[in-house]
């Protein structure tokens, strides 16, 4: 019988969180700091790009509370996420998946989902708040891929083409509901993700070619087909010739060139930025927050930035490479590739060498769901981490 559904994978009763007097010293601190950390200096760059556009409001720090809010709340999530049993975070994967893609169809039901900057992703809550439900599927794509992967039997040395099939297919679906929603972002994150996921799982080498030349094929199909919008092909290709079209699609990577480049060794002080205050630079609280720090902080602050960051991604692959099971390193691996990839990402299209897919830059950027399921993911890593520790490895 599989493990997934084995009496004893799945703990009978509520959810189950584990922990004992040796949790908060099996920790990996340099990781829980070094989140901490980037998630205290982004608030920071929030706060900075938030003023100008606040200004004029009854509370102009209203924008930087609701960032807090979302940040206590995302460190609780991961909290749970860390101490969850960790037989129950395998036997009930399959329920919180099919939970994420039902969350995914909401923003098409009229009166519910929300459509910002051309991408429907958003469902409307009371109180002018919005959750983006991809988000938590990244969360769930990686729970659910692991657990297919890593259901080998002991005679095996790498999973069978079947369970590859189906691993496919749980990342596929959500990543078609994604594209319809025009989040094109996601899409190519879930994408690294399920990539890295079967190319750690030990599956045959077939498998990892042929999902680069299909990823390849398909992105050059679709902008051939017309099944892109203008604006995604714009955004996607504005970073080859960034001066050719100054009034659309490349406006924002020419503006947010100019506010890094001025910033010199120091940058002009936080909050003294002249295109970060000016509000020359669009959504600078989220898709361009790496403008900000390159402005007001100079080349000293971004380093400090891009030194945080790979700490967290440093301390995440040793995670999965001290992980005692292969259910644990390919979760460990998903986080990994989630995160370096929107990390590489987010900064590069700052920077004019990537291009422009409006994706946030983890534990820095404002905006609520992506600091909670980020969180998540720092306490899932922790979970494999205490489980490894644990079992003596």
């Amino acid at each position: 019988m599989s493990a997934l559904y084995a009496p004893e994978a799945a703990p009978r009763g509520a959810m189950r969180l584990s922990g004992g007097p040796g949790y908060w010293r099996d920790l990996d601190w340099i990781l829980l700091i070094a989140a901490l950390a980037t998630t205290v200096f982004g608030s920071m760059l929030v706060w900075s790009a938030s003023r100008a556009d606040m200004a004029s409001e009854n509370d102009p720090q209203s924008f930087l509370k609701r960032h807090l809010i979302n940040i206590v709340i995302g460190i609780v999530l991961g909290l749970l996420a860390s101490r969850i049993d960790y037989r129950w975070l395998r036997a009930y994967t399959p329920i919180i998946y099919f939970a994420s893609v039902f969350l995914l169809l909401l923003p098409f039901v009229p009166g519910i989902g929300a459509t910002i900057a051309g991408a429907r992703a958003w469902i409307d809550l009371p109180g002018g708040m919005t959750v983006q439900p991809s988000e938590f599927a990244k969360v769930a794509v990686i729970l659910m891929m692991a657990v297919l992967l890593s259901e080998k039997r002991d005679t095996e040395s790498e999973p069978r083409d079947r369970d590859v099939f189906m691993a496919l297919l749980v990342a596929v679906f959500p990543i078609l509901i994604i594209l319809v929603q025009n989040d094109t972002g996601t899409v190519l994150i879930l994408g690294s993700v399920a990539l890295s996921i079967i190319a750690v799982s030990g599956a045959r080498t077939r498998w990892v070619v042929g999902l680069i030349v299909g990823a390849v094929a398909g992105i050059v199909l679709a902008i051939q087909l017309g099944l892109l919008k203008e604006y995604q092909v714009q955004r996607l290709t504005s970073f080859i010739n960034p001066s050719a079209d100054v009034s659309s699609a490349a406006y924002n990577a020419n503006q947010a060139r100019i506010a890094i480049g001025g910033g010199g060794w120091s940058g002009y002080g936080l909050f003294q930025g002249p295109q970060t205050q000016g509000k020359f630079v669009p959504v600078n609280e989220s898709d361009f927050i790496f403008t900000v720090v390159g402005e007001e902080l100079g080349f000293i602050g971004a380093a400090v930035l891009i030194l945080l960051l790979g700490v967290i991604l440093w301390r995440a692959v040793l995670i999965a490479y001290r992980a005692d099971d292969l259910f644990g390193r390919l979760v460990a691996t998903g986080i990994v590739a989630w995160l370096a990839f929107q990390m590489f990402e987010n900064i590069g299209m700052s920077l004019g060498i990537m291009p422009i897919t409006g994706i946030p830059l983890p534990l820095v950027s404002s905006g609520g769901t992506s600091m909670m399921a980020t969180w998540i993911a720092v306490g899932l890593l922790q979970n494999v981490r205490l489980h490894a520790v644990r079992a003596g490895i």
